[in-house]
């Protein structure tokens, strides 16, 4: 009897903290981001030091402090990727899942979009955090997706490597 009792401790303890991790990574971590009209989607034109910000509406985002890359957002814009020229383009993106319940952003999708040449992804801000850019994408038909992702310096810096001069240095805290 204490066997059985002892291994039914132990299955309902790995439930819950099973549970417990799952909803931590999808739900817990979240929160949704403010609007900040002017500065929610901005884009880094060609020979530009600050970003500039584009109209929009419809803006969703969600972001998380336990990762400078949990930043998801999602937006309408009257713009097309045809009249982007003026800005820099993200070569070979690669948009991250968000959680399924933040629906407005579907990465799988987006990933087709932009492989088909259906959506254009461009640089939105450097450096945002430390070795991370702000990547933003855009359909031709006016939907308009954000995500973070780690740039050279910060799949160096992450991952443990010597950064090198060409990276600018870390701040401190």
């Amino acid at each position: 009897m204490t066997g059985k009792l002892l291994a039914l401790i132990l299955v309902i303890s790995a439930v819950l903290a099973g549970a417990g991790m799952y909803y931590l990574q999808v739900y817990g971590f979240y929160y949704e981001v403010e609007p900040r009209p002017g500065q929610d989607v901005v884009l880094l034109a060609r020979g530009a030091e600050a970003p500039e910000p584009i109209a929009y509406t419809g803006f969703k985002a969600i972001d998380a402090e336990s990762s400078p890359i949990r930043y998801r957002a999602c937006f309408e814009t009257e713009m097309t990727p045809d009249q982007m020229v003026d800005f820099i383009p993200v070569e070979n993106p690669e948009p991250l899942t968000a959680p399924g319940w933040f629906d407005c952003y579907d990465a799988v999708a987006l990933a087709d979009a932009l492989k088909t040449g259906q959506a254009q992804a461009f640089m939105g801000a450097k450096n945002i955090h430390y070795g991370v850019d702000r990547i933003v994408a855009i359909t031709q038909d006016g939907k308009g997706y954000i995500w973070h992702a780690l740039n050279n310096c910060g799949e160096k810096a992450y991952d443990g490597t010597v950064v090198g001069e060409e990276c600018p240095p870390r701040p401190e805290g």
